[in-house]
């Protein structure tokens, strides 16, 4: 009870920081927001969409799914901003259980990816995106997002953690944050790609997200291509989350554990 009550104190904590820097939300907006402007608006008309449709219906899923993963570049810098302030090693010092940073951490983002899930899915109703299958499926599809999401978070933590100083964060999150995108099935389907390439981004962790999301929304681009990861993507939009907190999550702790040593 107390290591439960002290990770939401610390979410607290993490929420009211967001709260009080207001600008970073809107940094962290205003990519996606452009690809959909960008991608939706100009380059739209020119896009070929897997059994037709909207691009546009078929952008936002994608559109979701990427900003859950730049999001892990706002909790890689908070994370480090507090260890280089000091700020972790003066928890460690007081009677606080030590999974509470971490756990408050993991909870607070995931509040957060709540708001910029609810703030993209208005801009998706003002540019035209709709769901087209009922409440549940279409609550599946934000819970498979927040999945990824969470998984991504102890990705961010063990970046925080492991990085000299926060400077060092964008130089390492942003180069492997886009060639993910890039060979995904967010802006183009994997089979429009040359053959090597496709496989690549039919196998894409996001890939998975993105297409199990489109398949539960009821938007264009679902159907699958009969590959194995297009015919199976809800099943790997979970499995793979859960490796990742499996691989991510031990290896955050162990490195929290070694701060200071």
């Amino acid at each position: 009870m107390t290591a439960f009550t002290d990770a939401l104190t610390m979410g607290r904590r993490n929420l009211t920081h967001v709260v009080r820097a207001p600008e970073e939300i809107v940094i962290y907006f205003s990519l996606p927001i452009m690809f959909v402007l960008v991608y939706g608006y100009v380059f739209g008309s020119g896009m070929a969409v897997p059994g037709e449709g909207s691009y546009r219906e078929y952008l936002l899923p994608g559109v979701f799914v990427m900003t859950m993963l730049y999001g892990l570049a706002a909790t890689a810098t908070s994370v480090a901003n507090d260890v280089n302030r000091g700020v972790v090693d003066r928890f460690r010092s007081m009677p606080v259980a030590r999974s509470a940073l971490v756990t408050g951490r993991s909870l607070a983002d995931l509040c957060r990816a709540l708001l910029e899930m609810a703030t993209l899915v208005v801009c998706g109703l003002l540019v035209g995106w709709r769901w087209r299958h009922g409440l549940a499926d279409a609550a599946g599809a934000v819970g498979l997002i927040l999945l990824l999401r969470f998984a991504l978070t102890w990705l961010g933590l063990y970046l925080g953690l492991a990085v000299p100083n926060p400077d060092a964060v964008a130089p390492i999150v942003f180069p492997l944050a886009f060639p993910l995108t890039a060979v995904s099935n967010i802006f183009v389907a994997p089979d429009l790609m040359p053959g090597w390439l496709g496989a690549v981004a039919a196998w894409n962790p996001l890939s998975a997200t993105v297409a199990a999301a489109r398949e539960l929304f009821g938007n264009p681009g679902s159907a699958g291509s009969g590959d194995w990861p297009a015919e199976h993507a809800t099943l790997l939009a979970v499995l793979w989350p859960l490796a990742l907190i499996a691989v991510f999550a031990p290896l955050a702790v162990h490195r929290y554990r070694r701060l200071g040593r």
